[in-house]
Protein backbone atom coordinates (compact mmCIF):
# COMPACT_ATOMS: atom_id res chain seq x y z
CA UNK A 1 0.00 0.00 0.00
CA UNK A 2 2.79 2.39 -0.81
CA UNK A 3 0.64 4.87 -2.73
CA UNK A 4 -2.53 4.54 -0.65
CA UNK A 5 -4.11 4.69 2.78
CA UNK A 6 -7.16 3.13 4.42
CA UNK A 7 -10.10 5.13 5.77
CA UNK A 8 -13.50 4.05 7.12
CA UNK A 9 -16.84 5.06 5.59
CA UNK A 10 -20.34 3.86 6.42
CA UNK A 11 -22.72 2.60 3.77
CA UNK A 12 -23.74 -0.55 2.03
CA UNK A 13 -20.94 -2.47 0.31
CA UNK A 14 -21.17 -3.79 -3.23
CA UNK A 15 -21.96 -7.46 -3.65
CA UNK A 16 -18.75 -9.48 -3.36
CA UNK A 17 -20.13 -12.92 -4.17
CA UNK A 18 -20.26 -12.25 -7.92
CA UNK A 19 -17.58 -14.45 -9.56
CA UNK A 20 -16.92 -11.73 -12.15
CA UNK A 21 -15.95 -9.12 -9.53
CA UNK A 22 -14.86 -11.13 -6.46
CA UNK A 23 -11.15 -10.91 -7.37
CA UNK A 24 -11.39 -7.12 -7.52
CA UNK A 25 -12.62 -6.93 -3.90
CA UNK A 26 -10.22 -9.61 -2.66
CA UNK A 27 -7.30 -7.61 -4.07
CA UNK A 28 -8.64 -4.37 -2.57
CA UNK A 29 -8.73 -6.04 0.86
CA UNK A 30 -4.98 -6.60 0.38
CA UNK A 31 -4.42 -2.95 -0.63
CA UNK A 32 -4.03 -3.76 -4.34
CA UNK A 33 -5.78 -2.25 -7.35
CA UNK A 34 -6.48 -4.82 -10.09
CA UNK A 35 -8.16 -4.97 -13.50
CA UNK A 36 -9.45 -8.10 -15.27
CA UNK A 37 -7.46 -9.27 -18.30
CA UNK A 38 -7.57 -12.28 -20.61
CA UNK A 39 -4.68 -14.64 -19.86
CA UNK A 40 -4.44 -15.68 -23.52
CA UNK A 41 -4.77 -12.51 -25.61
CA UNK A 42 -4.00 -9.98 -22.80
CA UNK A 43 -7.12 -7.90 -23.60
CA UNK A 44 -8.31 -5.74 -20.69
CA UNK A 45 -11.84 -6.77 -19.72
CA UNK A 46 -13.56 -3.80 -18.14
CA UNK A 47 -16.25 -4.07 -16.90
CA UNK A 48 -15.10 -7.45 -15.52
CA UNK A 49 -16.48 -10.65 -17.03
CA UNK A 50 -15.41 -14.29 -16.97
CA UNK A 51 -15.43 -14.29 -20.79
CA UNK A 52 -13.08 -12.56 -23.23
CA UNK A 53 -15.01 -11.05 -26.14
CA UNK A 54 -11.77 -10.70 -28.15
CA UNK A 55 -10.64 -14.35 -28.28
CA UNK A 56 -13.75 -16.11 -26.98
CA UNK A 57 -12.01 -17.81 -24.05
CA UNK A 58 -12.87 -18.14 -20.39
CA UNK A 59 -9.36 -17.43 -19.18
CA UNK A 60 -9.66 -14.22 -17.20
CA UNK A 61 -7.30 -13.28 -14.38
CA UNK A 62 -6.61 -10.16 -12.33
CA UNK A 63 -3.71 -7.88 -13.22
CA UNK A 64 -2.21 -5.46 -10.70
CA UNK A 65 -2.18 -1.85 -11.87
CA UNK A 66 -0.64 1.27 -10.37
CA UNK A 67 -3.07 3.06 -8.01
CA UNK A 68 -2.77 6.33 -9.93
CA UNK A 69 -5.02 8.02 -12.42
CA UNK A 70 -6.20 11.27 -13.93
CA UNK A 71 -9.53 12.97 -13.25
CA UNK A 72 -11.67 12.52 -16.36
CA UNK A 73 -14.96 13.99 -15.07
CA UNK A 74 -17.04 14.59 -11.94
CA UNK A 75 -20.46 15.61 -10.74
CA UNK A 76 -21.70 16.98 -7.44
CA UNK A 77 -24.72 15.19 -5.96
CA UNK A 78 -27.10 17.61 -4.24
CA UNK A 79 -30.16 15.36 -3.70
CA UNK A 80 -29.79 12.74 -0.96
CA UNK A 81 -30.77 9.25 -2.11
CA UNK A 82 -29.32 7.17 0.76
CA UNK A 83 -29.04 8.06 4.47
CA UNK A 84 -25.39 6.93 4.66
CA UNK A 85 -24.36 9.46 2.00
CA UNK A 86 -25.23 12.99 3.15
CA UNK A 87 -25.16 15.66 0.48
CA UNK A 88 -23.34 17.28 -1.03
CA UNK A 89 -20.85 14.70 -2.27
CA UNK A 90 -18.91 14.39 -5.48
CA UNK A 91 -18.72 11.37 -7.79
CA UNK A 92 -15.43 11.28 -9.70
CA UNK A 93 -14.54 9.36 -12.84
CA UNK A 94 -10.82 8.57 -12.95
CA UNK A 95 -8.89 7.19 -15.93
CA UNK A 96 -6.05 4.87 -14.98
CA UNK A 97 -2.63 6.27 -15.93
CA UNK A 98 -1.39 2.79 -16.80
CA UNK A 99 -4.43 1.86 -18.94
CA UNK A 100 -5.83 4.80 -20.94
CA UNK A 101 -9.54 4.31 -21.57
CA UNK A 102 -10.10 2.29 -18.37
CA UNK A 103 -12.06 4.43 -15.91
CA UNK A 104 -13.15 3.81 -12.34
CA UNK A 105 -15.59 5.68 -10.10
CA UNK A 106 -14.89 7.28 -6.76
CA UNK A 107 -16.59 9.35 -4.06
CA UNK A 108 -15.45 12.53 -2.34
CA UNK A 109 -17.26 14.31 0.47
CA UNK A 110 -18.54 17.82 -0.20
CA UNK A 111 -17.66 20.01 -3.19
CA UNK A 112 -13.87 19.77 -3.50
CA UNK A 113 -11.87 21.97 -5.85
CA UNK A 114 -11.28 19.75 -8.89
CA UNK A 115 -10.06 20.18 -12.46
CA UNK A 116 -10.05 17.85 -15.44
CA UNK A 117 -6.66 16.17 -15.78
CA UNK A 118 -5.64 16.50 -12.14
CA UNK A 119 -3.68 13.56 -10.70
CA UNK A 120 -5.63 11.17 -8.46
CA UNK A 121 -4.54 8.30 -6.21
CA UNK A 122 -6.36 5.35 -4.69
CA UNK A 123 -7.34 5.18 -1.04
CA UNK A 124 -8.74 1.89 0.18
CA UNK A 125 -11.99 2.47 2.09
CA UNK A 126 -13.75 -0.01 4.35
CA UNK A 127 -17.51 -0.01 3.69
CA UNK A 128 -19.58 -2.36 5.83
CA UNK A 129 -16.76 -4.88 6.17
CA UNK A 130 -15.73 -4.71 2.50
CA UNK A 131 -12.67 -2.80 1.29
CA UNK A 132 -13.07 -0.83 -1.93
CA UNK A 133 -10.66 1.38 -3.87
CA UNK A 134 -11.67 5.03 -3.88
CA UNK A 135 -10.01 8.08 -5.42
CA UNK A 136 -8.66 11.29 -3.92
CA UNK A 137 -6.61 14.14 -5.40
CA UNK A 138 -2.88 13.38 -5.28
CA UNK A 139 -0.87 15.46 -2.84
CA UNK A 140 1.89 17.60 -4.29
Amino acid sequence: MSDSTIRIRTGLPPVTEDPDTRGFFEAAAQGRLVIAACELCQRIIHLPSSFCAECGRHSVSWRDVAPRGTLHSWTVVEHQVHPDFPVPYTCVLVELDELPGVRLLGHLDGRPELRIGMPMVVEFVEVGGVTIPDWVPAQG
